[in-house]
């Protein structure tokens, strides 16, 4: 359970805006999204090794600088 600690005079926009962060930084909604669908674990691994490839090219390009 995600607990935001509240100051006094504080703004509810604010205590939102924390809320928001810690929710988006424990990986909840990305974790609900992906269980929503099946995805094949070839498809999974072929999007790993994909992404792979392009930080490899990335850093690559970054040492040719």
């Amino acid at each position: 359970m995600i607990i935001v600690p509240v100051k006094e005079g504080e703004s509810i926009d604010r205590a939102l805006k924390k809320l928001k962060r810690k929710f988006e930084k424990t990986g909840v909604v990305k974790e609900l999204r992906e269980r929503q669908k099946f995805t094949k674990p070839s498809v999974v691994r072929r999007e790993g090794v994909n992404h792979a490839i392009y930080v490899q090219q990335l850093q690559q390009s970054e040492e040719g600088l």
